[in-house]
């Protein structure tokens, strides 16, 4: 009789332990990890954007997702529109508010998706850079990369052209997975 019992708790742990092992996996994929639906995130950032930030912001540059930045960090972005990183990028004042408002909404510690909550995480206490390549998360997830591979390459020349590399990252998917660098192919971690 205990030799049906064991067999009976054997054959229920392998999908119990199967659905655990899912669940704390990486959810840095596409679709959503059982560990998503525990915590309420979506995989990714929100890609949701405006038309006036597409056409202001992304006229210059990629339209970074607000996710990927705090809300301060935005904030003090958005105060000095006359110096934007040595450009002039001043907007009218109905516009800056409305892409103001648009950014600090859905910034990174305000939107529950899994990349914008990595963000903040491994920020922790230290100080909000103003510059998305400055965020601690991000220099950890590119420190593997060559100089010759983004700064010397004429397809990529920044850490800021995100588009160059991630495949997605118009739609708020920055998964490793999908990372293709212009002159060397997939990146493989």
């Amino acid at each position: 009789m205990k030799k049906k019992y064991w067999l009976i708790a054997g054959v229920l742990a392998v999908p119990l332990l199967t659905t655990a092992g899912v669940a704390l996996s990486d959810g840095d994929n596409r679709h959503k990890s059982l560990l998503s639906w525990f915590t309420n995130t979506n995989p990714g950032i929100d890609p949701k954007t405006t038309q006036l930030y597409t056409d202001e912001c992304g006229g210059c540059h990629f339209p970074y997702q607000p996710g990927l930045l705090p809300a301060n960090s935005w904030e003090q972005i958005m105060g000095r529109l006359d110096d934007h990183f040595g450009e002039n990028a001043e907007l009218t004042e109905s516009n800056r508010d409305a892409i103001r408002n648009f950014l600090l909404n859905n910034a990174a510690g305000r939107a529950n998706y899994g990349l914008p909550n990595k963000i903040m995480a491994a920020q922790g206490d230290r100080s909000l850079p103003l510059r998305i390549t400055e965020m601690r998360y991000f220099t950890y997830e590119h420190s593997e990369l060559q100089p010759a591979m983004v700064r010397d390459n004429p397809e990529v020349g920044s850490f800021s052209n995100c588009d160059s590399c991630h495949q997605s990252a118009k739609q708020g998917l920055y998964d490793e997975h999908d990372v293709r660098i212009p002159g060397f192919g997939r990146w493989e971690d």
